[in-house]
């Protein structure tokens, strides 16, 4: 039999410095730390950026709808769900808040403390206590104060004496602080959260709404309805039908078990030149990197969010940035 041939030696100082090498490296952390402190104090602490909202440009904001699904005590004493709502908060500039259930009225004064405290700066607006039975709504307005700021007595509840909605929708105006020397894009919201078993009618009536908020105050071209419809797009033609007013996320679906379409932006493609194209759905899981069942104890409902530009932009032949299937998710 022939004599093994004899490896040479030098693979095995090789080895040794590639084990050795992988095993510092897997005591190194590229982006977000994660140690022995929880997810939700990690959330606190930073805001990770994810692919569900891309870079923000400049001189934009960004506005959202979030049905924060029976928003009260429960939630804000359970502190990994009110971390995890104060993180998404903060991913927008201004966010129009829908299904507040909560009788004590300090729960949005603290839950607002909380979102601010890793430094920013926002304040709310809010409603008043809506409904035809004895559960009773809120909405409310949060805006990053240091952006933005409300028009003085712009900021009320739609008077509906006939008693055609069951929460008739919170109506705001905001105007941009600082558009760099431009002039600053003001704006008006319609926030509105119709009722299921009726939103084909209140959809309807949304749209009257629409049009006495746009002959209320005439010099406002930028009027936006966002809110939690309760219909999918095919079924917001009362809406649809007033002139290039368009919902800015085409088919893409708003539930959490991302089976269902409820939550709109809608825009005037017309006169809302300061839409830059960008919109999508923040899919809370991936977002917060949770489970579905996680996600879903914050809400049944996504934060839906649309891009504008801080400043006016005004064009009769101009139409806004079109929505279309590659407008970003």
């Amino acid at each position: 039999m022939a004599a093994k041939r004899k490896q040479p030696r030098w693979w095995i100082a090789v080895s040794i410095l590639i084990v050795g090498l992988f095993s510092l490296l897997g005591k190194l952390q590229i982006g977000p730390v994660i140690n022995s402190t929880s997810t939700d104090e990690q959330t606190a602490q930073k805001d990770v950026p994810d692919h569900n909202i891309p870079a923000r440009q400049a001189g934009t904001i960004r506005i959202a709808t979030f049905n924060i699904q029976v928003f009260g005590t429960s939630k804000l004493e359970n502190p990994t769900v009110i971390r995890r709502l104060a993180s998404l908060i903060r991913q927008f500039d201004l966010v129009a808040i829908q299904e507040i259930r909560s009788v004590d009225q300090t729960v949005i004064p603290q839950f607002v403390n909380l979102v601010n405290e890793n430094g920013d700066h926002y304040q709310y607006l809010l409603g008043d206590r809506l409904g035809r039975t004895s559960s009773k709504e809120q909405y409310a307005f949060f805006y990053r104060a240091s952006l933005m700021e409300p028009i003085y007595g712009s900021v009320y509840n739609i008077e509906d004496r006939q008693d055609r909605i069951h929460r008739e929708p919170l109506i705001g105006t905001f105007r941009i602080r600082d558009a760099g020397g431009k002039e600053p894009f003001q704006f008006t919201l319609i926030n509105i959260h119709t009722d299921p078993d009726e939103a084909e009618w209140e959809v309807a009536q949304t749209a009257e709404v629409y049009r006495f908020v746009k002959s209320y105050n005439q010099d406002e071209d930028d009027v936006i309805v966002l809110g939690d419809l309760n219909v999918a797009a095919p079924k917001l033609t009362p809406l649809t039908e007033i002139p290039l007013l368009r919902s800015v996320i085409g088919s893409t679906p708003t539930n959490t078990a991302r089976n269902a379409q409820y939550d709109h932006i809608l825009v005037d493609h017309q006169n809302t030149l300061e839409f830059t194209g960008r919109a999508g759905v923040l899919d809370m899981a991936s977002f917060l990197k949770v489970s579905d069942q996680e996600a879903l104890e914050l809400s049944d409902h996504q934060p839906v969010w649309a891009e504008f530009y801080t400043d006016e932009r005004r064009g009769p032949e101009q139409i806004a940035s079109p929505f279309d299937e590659r407008t970003v998710r």
